[in-house]
């Protein structure tokens, strides 16, 4: 069977980008976690805050590595298979690009290094400094990539000649339409990967009775941060679905499969969207739902997939992604609001959250790779929303070169994912006894027998 390059370009495309954003996600929030820890020790000089500190920015190290290293792949990708991306839009995605790198990657890279071995060579004031401008250029990285793939969405300040695009103004570019809510909901979205990250290794230390008091300081410091930034997701997420709704409605008719424009539209708990038939298929719905979602009124207008014929991105893809992320959302609200209860006041996590928090180790990468679908696919038929399809600028390869790229990266892919949790693990399983602590180490055991518990 003869699969049609363009379509095999864009699975190559999204695997790639699948497997680069579990890197920033992870590194954007963990540089933030990494600060506070370092003020923790400097403020209260309690080694498990800086054993905590040289724990974690191992990961952090390992995670930025893999995110450099795929991010590369990502810019040979333009090249490769969709070089009319650049021949059109380059005026505005190679400087975008290019201001990532210089202000961003070069912070980021130049100071991780003090992070990793200045300890014994600068002052702990230096070395707080270096974990700051690390996290600011992990931010600023996110600044600068979120800022042209919202522009990709929302273009603005640019008019077009002769097919290419010609920037008017670089404060619309930068600053388009739908940039601030992207921007803030992908960084409560990296903190969320990163809360849970720490606090579900942190639960399967204490599972295998390798914690010590590093271990229970960064639980409580992941549950916390992620019963805080659940809830402004939720908020960000809503005002998020109220400008894509403005500039992009093709893309929320199918997020909520509406084939017809309705006022009072319900939303789709769980349907089979068929597109044959333009219908739901086995739907539960709940009435009046997405026009209060989304519009904040019983009967509000939500426009339906038939206004755009031709011009929509594939429903089923969008409908599922949309709701993988919802549900994950509401997981981690639920168990981080129940892990803050348990572990008030210095007091013992139950199996049962252990349990649930390890579980969730990871969860961060299913909303962000969900969310992330729902964006990109979102978009279709568009590269460039409204101005350059996908299909103008996919490079004539033939299905048999697309297909061996693709196949070789799937397997790298699966290697090197599999290598990293592999690593995690490792350095997970190191007994709390080796960190030489002295009279401040406490075990989660010695806390259930001060509660009364076995």
């Amino acid at each position: 069977m003869d699969i049609d390059p363009f379509v095999l370009a864009r699975i190559q495309f999204a695997t790639n980008i699948s497997f680069h954003i579990l890197f920033p996600a992870i590194s954007i929030g963990l540089a933030w976690i990494l600060l506070f820890f370092r003020l923790r020790f400097t403020q209260t000089g309690d080694r498990a805050w800086e054993y905590a500190y040289f724990f974690w920015v191992k990961i952090f190290a390992l995670t930025f590595a893999m995110g450099v290293v795929s991010g590369i792949t990502m810019s040979f990708q333009f090249g490769t298979n969709w070089p009319g991306f650049m021949e059109k839009a380059g005026n505005v995605a190679g400087p975008l690009l290019g201001y990532e790198v210089l202000s961003a990657f070069f912070l980021e890279a130049s100071f991780l290094g003090i992070m990793l071995f200045g300890k014994d060579r600068v002052s702990n004031r230096l070395h707080l400094l270096s974990t700051f401008l690390v996290a600011f250029g992990t931010t600023l990285s996110a600044f600068w990539i979120l800022s042209l793939n919202s522009w990709m969405q929302t273009p603005d300040g640019i008019t077009m000649v002769d097919g290419v695009v010609m920037v008017d103004d670089w404060m619309e570019v930068i600053f388009n339409p739908s940039f601030p809510y992207r921007f803030f909901h992908m960084l409560i979205a990296c903190f969320l990967t990163a809360a849970f990250l720490i606090a579900g290794v942190s639960a399967w230390r204490a599972r295998a009775n390798v914690d010590g008091p590093a271990t229970w300081k960064v639980m409580r410091t992941g549950v916390v941060i992620a019963a805080i930034m659940a809830p402004t997701q939720i908020l960000v997420g809503d005002l998020h679905g109220l400008n894509t709704l403005a500039h992009q409605p093709a893309k929320i008719a199918a997020m909520e499969a509406v084939w017809q424009t309705e006022h009072g539209a319900p939303f789709t708990v769980f349907a089979l969207p068929n597109e044959a038939q333009r219908r739901n298929d086995y739907a539960l719905e709940i009435p009046y739902a997405a026009s209060l979602i989304l519009t904040h009124e019983r009967q509000g207008e939500v426009r339906g997939l038939d206004e755009f014929d031709g011009n929509h991105p594939p429903v089923a893809m969008v409908f599922y992604s949309f709701r993988v992320m919802l549900a994950m959302g509401g997981l981690m609200l639920l168990t981080a609001w129940w892990g803050v209860w348990q572990l008030r006041g210095n007091r013992a996590a139950s199996n049962g959250l252990l349990l649930a928090l390890s579980a969730m180790t990871f969860s961060g990468w299913i909303a962000v790779l969900a969310g992330w679908y729902v964006t990109e696919i979102g978009r279709q038929p568009w590269i460039v929303s409204g101005l350059i399809t996908v299909q103008e600028v996919v490079a004539d390869h033939s299905s048999a070169t697309v297909a061996g790229t693709l196949f070789g990266y799937i397997l790298l892919y699966v290697f090197l994912l599999i290598s990293y949790i592999g690593a995690i693990r490792h350095l997970s399983t190191k007994p709390a006894a080796s960190l030489a602590l002295g009279p401040v180490s406490f075990r989660n055991r010695e806390l259930r027998n001060n509660n009364g518990e076995a």
